[in-house]
């Protein structure tokens, strides 16, 4: 079923790779009025996250807010799949670094860098930026797909941008390999997921509530001793975005535990709050609260 499923939807995904962006992005439009208007995904969930994130906000802000962001869902899932039919150049002048120096700099240090992102603008095209390394690797890292075809798919796709994919698994074994052997790089961490309620260790503030974190990426490079930056993701207009580096000054270890996952936090908070259309509202952010985790004996 596996291999059915995937030979059935490749013919799709392909025709759409090869789509010149103008035409992509005319039939994105159609698609937001499929997924939008006439199926609704998850339009209950998207208005409740907003109520939550945006209660200043009238109801006729918020569903403004709402058509921008399924507009911008459609583009940027379609962009995804737009990957597989790029070239590695195409990308880069797509998705721009503001500062490259920053890159340059941490490969001097010799130390391995955590990347602290969110599911903000167009974070896939974040591993793009391998072109700019001249010693270090691109590591992303993701949940594998139980299809193996797709799986292998996406492997595929976003091995075209020169970086190497870690299963949620693999990663600290990959890392020590990695520090055994010499080897360094950038590793990315989707940092504003909700982690399960049987795993959460820290509850920190977003938007107001408090709400279970992950603190994998702060954690790991605390272990492991590696450099972390934040990756601020901007969407300059449709099918354009720039990337910023912000370096985390300091002894990464000597700072408070949690600290650095709080900080990223709030910058995150304050870029949805300056454009809130292009983060990705359907994901169930504040699902949990502490009160309920406490009277479930999760915390």
């Amino acid at each position: 079923m596996q291999r059915l499923a995937y030979f059935i939807a490749y013919p799709l995904i392909f025709g759409i790779s090869i789509l010149p962006f103008p035409i992509l992005y005319f039939f994105s439009d159609c698609v937001y009025v499929l997924v939008y208007h006439i199926i609704g995904y998850r339009k209950k969930v998207v208005r409740e996250n907003m109520k939550m994130a945006l209660p200043n906000l009238t109801h006729k802000e918020q569903r403004k807010i709402e058509r921008q962001f399924y507009h911008h869902f459609c583009d940027s899932f379609l962009e995804m799949i737009k990957t597989m039919g790029m070239s590695l150049d195409e990308v880069c002048r797509r998705f721009k670094l503001t500062n490259p120096e920053v890159l340059q700099q941490l490969e001097q240090e010799g130390k391995s860098v955590a990347i602290l992102t969110a599911h903000y603008a167009n974070y896939e095209w974040i591993l793009g930026l391998s072109k700019h390394l001249t010693t270090f690797v691109g590591f992303g890292i993701y949940k594998p797909i139980k299809n193996v075809y797709f799986d292998r798919l996406v492997r595929k796709i976003r091995g075209k941008l020169k970086s190497e994919l870690i299963g949620i698994r693999d990663v600290i074994p990959t890392m020590r390999k990695n520090v055994r052997e010499g080897k360094h790089g950038f590793y990315g961490f989707v940092t504003d997921q909700s982690p399960m309620l049987s795993s959460a260790i820290h509850w920190g503030k977003f938007f107001g509530q408090e709400v279970p974190v992950q603190i994998g990426g702060e954690m790991l490079a605390k272990k492991v001793g590696l450099n972390v930056v934040y990756a601020k993701i901007d969407k300059v207009k449709r099918g354009y975005y720039e990337c910023t580096f912000i370096k985390v000054e300091g002894d990464i270890a000597a700072i408070p535990n949690f600290e650095i996952t709080d900080n990223y936090m709030k910058l995150l908070e304050q870029q949805i709050i300056k454009a809130p259309a292009y983060y990705l509202w359907t994901h169930k952010r504040f699902k949990h609260c502490k009160k309920e985790a406490e009277s479930n004996g999760c915390c």
